[in-house]
């Protein structure tokens, strides 16, 4: 597969070629490499040189296959980099010295290094960009007594009371060292305040680092951090920053201590102490498993202690995640409930509504954009009253519902159309191949398809009367059996391309054995005598037969594993 944003290129799949697992054991492999030897050798076709060309292409590519799934090291390159992987001098000759457990090994290395390199170049720059907003005259009016009051204006008021912007760029000196360029700008109330920073952060070991920052801003900061891996499931991380202001040096602390619970759970213990801000003990539990994500912390300590617990349900199915969260201590008291959701690999939105008191009712809505974030806190009134609650919930979901629908849907196709028609254009030929390949691969199968299908015909076994494969009418559950074929078998390359269904009662009665055809979670554009009809549309595989003189009729979806026969596939009304 090309790099991400380039059209994708076929390579074939050696498992479902043979039609095994990626489980299956040596004897599995042998047996299905004998089966097809049996069809493809070029010695059973030597009589007519176009089918012994094809023959010699088609058990070339099988014997290809066996040779990779039968050498342990070259299946653990093969599952793990692909077919590329066996084609770079010198791999293999690296790869022999090692098991199948540390290729893989080596390449999750690899591959968390690449992640991380490239983590790294995203978040270069960091923005994040704050809008405070003060509607709440949409659900309160204000009025002061001392004041005349004019005519009431038919709109309300609502005004950006705040706005802070904050950028960082992380610039990599040596291999140790990250020089972090930062810088804030907010502005509350008329009122404007900023800083810059400089810090340099030193990798001193494989278990820790240490941070050295100077900022300009309400006066010279210096501050310094040290981070410390203490043990295989414990760190530790502290800092201390010293603000120099016209009244003085303001010192500040913070320490965290960190121990890995279990596999999923985390807890954390932090300590802060300032001159300005006091001082606090706060202890959190964190698990994360595969659907949920829980946070629990207390805090003790001045000005404030409070106990909160958060709660996030994970849907990857619908690339979304719920939250609900409760705070409540010596402020007040908040409940805050929302929803995040993917909208494209980089772009991610989420809607909070906070109910609390004495904060009343707010609404935060938020838009990442690759390492941008855009934030947008919407004061809506000071009380905890229905009519807020009920607007703040509603209006983000009608709003995302419409710009799905207008805006976000159409894009989606537009991208899907787009990179179809891309990887059209990348493997044109290769489809073109692909088509004559499973014509002259029916045409090998021929003897094969009449021997087995007369022997489940003796037997009343199974026998495959119709199966198509490719695209389903619009609105429809199972492709038309009833449709018209050239012969039975693929139709003709047509003019203008692959066609969007595809006969393979051949191949797949050649598939059966002892009465019994199974196929894998994969995609059978991959089976002998398949090719992919309309590559980038979903496809599925009607089968229509005969077991135990019997009717049975199924579709299933691409991927889907199929075992045949089944009593639910049978037709129990049969004219």
């Amino acid at each position: 597969m090309e790099e991400e944003g380039d059209a994708i290129l076929l390579e074939d799949n050696y498992y479902q070629l043979l039609n095994v697992s990626k489980s299956a054991t040596p004897e599995e492999i042998n047996s299905a490499y004998r089966r097809f030897s049996r069809m493809f050798h070029p010695d059973k076709h030597s009589t007519d040189p176009t089918k012994l060309k094809w023959a010699e292409q088609i058990f070339n590519k099988v014997k290809e296959a066996y040779e990779v799934l039968s050498d342990q090291h070259k299946r653990a390159i093969y599952d793990t980099l692909g077919k590329r992987g066996l084609e770079v001098d010198g791999w293999e000759v690296i790869f022999r010295t090692r098991t199948p457990r540390e290729i893989r090994e080596e390449y999750e290395r690899l591959k968390r290094e690449r992640e991380d390199r490239r983590l790294q170049q995203s978040a270069n720059p960091r923005g994040t960009i704050t809008l405070n907003v003060n509607a709440t005259d949409m659900f309160m009016k204000y009025y002061d007594e001392y004041d005349i009051l004019e005519e009431p204006s038919i709109l309300p008021t609502i005004e950006v009371s705040g706005m802070t912007i904050q950028q960082s760029i992380d610039a990599p000196i040596t291999l140790r060292d990250t020089m972090t360029l930062s810088g804030n700008i907010s502005t509350q109330n008329g009122i404007g305040t900023g800083a810059v920073n400089l810090s340099n952060r030193h990798l001193s070991s494989e278990k820790g680092w240490t941070e050295v920052e100077l900022g300009i801003g309400n006066g010279p900061l210096l501050g310094f951090k040290l981070f410390r891996t203490l043990s295989r499931l414990m760190f530790l991380n502290c800092g201390t920053v010293l603000q120099f202001t016209p009244r003085g040096v303001s010192p500040s602390f913070i320490s965290t201590m960190a121990l890995q619970l279990d596999a999923h759970s985390v807890g954390y213990l932090t300590y802060r102490a300032g001159a300005q801000g006091g001082s606090s003990m706060t202890t959190t539990y964190v698990r994360d498993s595969e659907r949920f994500h829980t946070n629990t912390a207390a805090q003790l300590g001045s000005p404030h202690s409070f106990l909160s617990f958060s709660l996030m349900y994970k849907m990857p199915q619908q690339d979304m995640k719920l939250r609900l969260a409760l705070k409540a201590g010596t402020f007040g008291a908040i409940v805050e409930y929302g929803a995040e959701k993917k909208v494209s690999q980089h772009s991610n939105i989420s809607a909070a509504v906070m109910v609390g008191v004495p904060t009343g009712v707010m609404l935060k809505l938020k838009w990442t954009c690759a390492s941008q974030t855009i934030v947008l806190p919407i004061h809506l009134c000071e009380e905890v009253m229905p009519s807020p609650v009920f607007y703040a919930t509603v209006v983000p979901l009608v709003s995302w519902l419409v710009l799905k629908k207008l805006i976000l849907e159409p894009i989606k196709r537009e991208r899907v159309d787009r990179e179809r028609q891309r990887s059209m254009e990348a493997n044109f030929e290769r489809i073109q191949e692909m088509q004559r390949q499973a014509l002259a691969t029916i045409e090998l199968m021929r003897e094969t398809h009449s021997r087995i299908k007369s022997d489940e015909e003796k037997k009343k076994g199974l026998v495959i009367l119709k199966a198509l494969y490719g695209k389903l009418p619009q609105g429809a559950t199972s492709h038309d059996m009833s449709s018209e074929t050239v012969g039975d078998g693929s139709p003709p390359l047509s003019p203008g391309g692959p066609c969007e269904v595809i006969d393979v009662t051949i191949p797949v009665q050649c598939l059966v054995k002892d009465s019994r055809l199974e196929l894998l979670e994969a995609s059978k554009s991959e089976l002998p005598g398949f090719y992919d009809p309309c590559m980038g549309d979903e496809k599925h595989l009607s089968i229509s037969y005969m077991f135990h003189n019997s009717l049975h009729s199924c579709t299933v979806a691409d991927t889907q594993p199929l075992i045949l026969p089944r009593n639910n596939h049978r037709v129990k009304n049969r004219s």
